[in-house]
This record gives structure tokens, sequence and C-alpha cells, in this order.
């Protein structure tokens, strides 16, 4: 009877471990899939002319137009961001419209920390035909400042600079070099 009983219970665990097994790889292979739809963007857009408007005093006002090949929303990560594969223009205007370009051959924008990662032949044009070369530039939207560690050119009206590494609000007004070269004028 012991026996039998063994054989019973034996069985039966083999069943269970058998069909946990199974059950297991189903389970697996779906937790797979997930993963893969985490990597991939959540939409793609293509031929993008986004305009950023501003509504004050009963007018409208142009504050900048991001144009692009393509772009992919990563919004479903943890660190949601979008990425630009094919590059942008951005062009910005002040209170005045002036205006200012900024192009770049890859970008990405993070959601949550409002940085963009321009890289690649990153140039920024200003409305005085002042233009900044470098490789790669991080733009921090909320202070509205510029830094990089990569080597970069300055051409200007004045004289041209050029360095490695440095930091600027958006107007090149409070502009600090780490490495320095070239040319400059100090101020009185």
């Amino acid at each position: 009877m012991i026996q039998r009983n063994l054989h019973i219970i034996r069985n039966l665990v083999t069943a269970i471990v058998v069909t946990l097994f199974f059950s297991c790889t189903n389970d697996f292979n779906e937790v797979q899939k997930v993963g893969v739809l985490q990597n991939k963007p959540i939409s793609e857009a293509e031929n993008i002319d986004l305009k950023y408007t501003e509504f004050k005093d009963d007018t409208v006002r142009l504050l900048a137009n991001l144009l692009s090949p393509k772009m992919l929303d990563y919004s479903n990560r943890n660190f949601p961001f979008s990425e630009f594969p094919k590059g942008i223009k951005l062009i910005t205007y002040d209170e005045d419209k002036n205006k200012t370009t900024i192009t770049s051959d890859y970008a990405i924008v993070y959601n949550d920390t409002d940085i963009i990662d321009l890289q690649g032949d990153v140039k920024i044009v200003t409305q005085q035909s002042d233009t900044l070369f470098t490789e790669q530039l991080f733009y921090n939207q909320k202070l509205e400042w510029l830094f990089t560690n990569e080597p970069w050119l300055f051409k200007r009206a004045i004289a041209p600079l050029h360095g490695i590494s440095f930091d600027s609000d958006k107007n090149f007004k409070n502009f600090q070099m780490l490495e320095m070269g070239g040319e400059f004028e100090l101020d009185k």
C-alpha cells in the first residue's frame, strides 16, 4: 500500500512539474515579446514640421519651428525620449522675430529632463551670422543653457574662437570656455 501511494505521489509530482514547465515556456515567450515591444518606438512620424507658438495679449507669436525627416517616439520607456535619426533643423525666434537656426545629423530629446542631445555636424547660426560648429552639443531647455565637451569653432564678426568644452546661455552672452584657442577680445 505504501508503495502504491508512493507511485501515485510520484506520478502526481511529475504531472505538476511537466505542466509548470510548459506553462513557464509560454509565459517566457510572452515576456520576450513584451521586451521586444518596449525596445521599439511607440510611434513613428515622417516629414515633421512642428510649430511652437505662444498666445499672449490676443496675438499668436511663433517661438520655434522644428523640421525633421523622421521622428521615433519612445515615450513607452521608463526614461522616455524622442529620437530624430535623420537629423533636425530647428529655427527659433526671439521677441523681435530674429531667428537662430540649429541643425544636426542626429538628435534625442529626453522628456523628463528637457535635455536635447544634438550629434553630428551640429551648427548654430544666429541672427548676426555668428556660427558655432561642433560634433555634439547639449541644450537644457529649462535653463536655456548650451554645453559641450567636444572641440568647437565659433565664427563671429570680431574674430573666430575655438577650443574644447564650453558652457553658454542660448544667446552666447555668458560664454565660459574650458580650453580655448584663436583670437579673442576681452571686455574692459
